[in-house]
Order: structure tokens, then C-alpha cells, then sequence
């Protein structure tokens, strides 16, 4: 599965499903941390990641993009700043035509009128109208790895972006991912089809049953009910 097939399996799942999905199969992964939003809701993207960390120049994406692949996803590490925007029209209009399938930034961007213009899926931490007003040394991981709050991105990771945040996972298991993201939905949506059909939930997963073999057991988790009757709502 390459970055374009990726990106269009992804194109109905969400970042819930690939989090759940990640639990289920007992694989590692990592979250943007909360308030990372797209420029244009509803987009969504997924891809594997190229990293980049920003010193103040634009030369450091313009590199990093020299290693696209097609479909990557720029991940954009501003150290999480407020008070400078990392990347606006320009660069992304450079990654687009680089065929790279978005970018996530912690931190921020600016020109939104733009970049709603533009169309290119872009998550940020919100807009600020200026750019940096410094050059910092640049570290020897510049493109090996981005930092996203606590957690460490590399090129060996796949990115995964909607409106609920950004999920990030080894990408040689999203295969696997993919999946099982799709087999949790398929049941997610059957149980949500038989709830507005009048079959409540609570019906659905035996809830009562669940109440009774708790009372005999208290150990007996409600996670070990709903893998017995292969229910998924909870991962």
C-alpha cells in the first residue's frame, strides 16, 4: 500500500478508528497533543511522514521536500510556538506541487484566506499574522525527526489527520491498521443503523447480561463482555 492508497483507504476511516485500531492490534502510537485543527474543516489526510524542524528560514522545508516521496506529509516541528507563523502560501503551495498529500505543524501558519484558496490540506494550532524574526542554528536531526509536543516523529512513521487531531503510527503496519480501522467501523455502524432503528445499545451489548456476570465476578470487566460478544465500541 503506497501513500496515494493510504490516503484513499483513509478517505472514509477517521483518527478515532486508526487510535482504536492501534489498541486492539497492540501497536505502539504516539497523538499530536489536543487543539491541532485543519485550516478547512473536514479535511483529512494520511500518508507516511517527512520531517522537518524550523530554525526561522523556509530552507529547511524547500530540503526536506528535495526527499518527497509522492503522498508524504510534512511534519512541521515549530516547537510548538504562537508567537511566529512557520509556514504560509508559499510553502504550501511548494509542497503541493512536491505531490505531497499535506502538512501538519506544531505551531502555526498564516495567509488562511490563502490557504483556504489553495485547498491543500494544512493542520496547525491556529493563524498568526507574522513570520519568524530569527535564524537559530540548525540541529543535526533537522530532517531526521520533528518533535509534536512530547512525542518524536520519524520518517518511519505513518501520519494519519482529521478534525479529531493527529495519530501517528510505524507506517509498516498500516496495512493492518487500514484494516482493522474498517472492520471497527463496519460494526460501529451496524450498531449505530440498529440503535436509530429502536434496538438501544444497551440491547445491543447485552448490557444487562454484562450487570448480572459482573455481580457473580467483579473482576469481570465490561472490555472482556464486549470482546465475548465481539462488540468494538471501546477499542
Amino acid at each position: 500500500m503506497d501513500n496515494h492508497a493510504l490516503n484513499t483507504a483513509f478517505a472514509d476511516l477517521s483518527t478515532p478508528l486508526v487510535a482504536d485500531a492501534c489498541l486492539r492490534l497492540g501497536i505502539s502510537y504516539r497523538l499530536a497533543p489536543p487543539g491541532i485543527r485543519p485550516v478547512i474543516a473536514g479535511s483529512r489526510l494520511a500518508g507516511r511522514a517527512l520531517t522537518a524542524r524550523h530554525y526561522g528560514s523556509v530552507d529547511v522545508f524547500l530540503e526536506a521536500l528535495t526527499h518527497a516521496a509522492p503522498g508524504d506529509v510534512l511534519v512541521i516541528d515549530n516547537g510548538g510556538r504562537t508567537d511566529e507563523a512557520c509556514i504560509g502560501d508559499l510553502t504550501v503551495l511548494e509542497a503541493r506541487a512536491a505531490d505531497t498529500a499535506g502538512m501538519v505543524v506544531w505551531g502555526v501558519h498564516r495567509d488562511t484566506a490563502e490557504l483556504v484558496q489553495i485547498g491543500f490540506p494544512v493542520f496547525s494550532y491556529g493563524a498568526f499574522p507574522t513570520g519568524p524574526l530569527r535564524l537559530d542554528p540548525q540541529e543535526p536531526e533537522a530532517l531526521a525527526s520533528a518533535r509534536f509536543g512530547p512525542v518524536t516523529v520519524t520518517n518511519d512513521d505513518a501520519v494519519f489527520a482529521d478534525d479529531d487531531g493527529v495519530v501517528f503510527a510505524a507506517f509498516d503496519q498500516r496495512e493492518a491498521l487500514i484494516e482493522t480501522a474498517r472492520a471497527i467501523w463496519e460494526t460501529e455502524r451496524r450498531q449505530a443503523e440498529a440503535i436509530a432503528q429502536g434496538n438501544t445499545l444497551h440491547d445491543q451489548l447485552r448490557f444487562a447480561d454484562y450487570l448480572a456476570q459482573r455481580a457473580a465476578d467483579p473482576s469481570y470487566s465490561f472490555r472482556q463482555h464486549l470482546r465475548a460478544i465481539g462488540g468494538a465500541i471501546e477499542e
